[in-house]
């Protein structure tokens, strides 16, 4: 991810935030690590490649990634353990 350009503002003329500025700002939250308690499957809406931890897992159930896009236009699913 780019830096954002310093040259365009992040809000228009009636105050609203600009798309490059959405765009940047959904590109910074795709990087973060989501956490939560319990698996992700069918609960948590993530693109392909986030991450997820599970905060109360034990052993073997702690780490999850985003594989599929969607699963029959569910985002919330295509969550596998790592």
């Amino acid at each position: 991810m780019s830096a954002p350009n310093y040259g365009i503002p992040i809000v228009d003329a009636e105050g609203k935030q600009t798309q490059e500025f959405n765009d940047w700002v959904a590109a910074v939250n795709r990087g973060l690590l989501l956490i939560g308690t319990g698996s992700p499957e069918g609960v948590v809406t993530a693109t392909v490649g986030e991450i997820y931890m599970n905060d109360a897992g034990t052993a073997g159930s702690i780490l999850y990634i985003k594989r599929d896009a969607d699963i029959a236009g569910d985002r919330s699913s295509g969550w596998i353990l790592v």
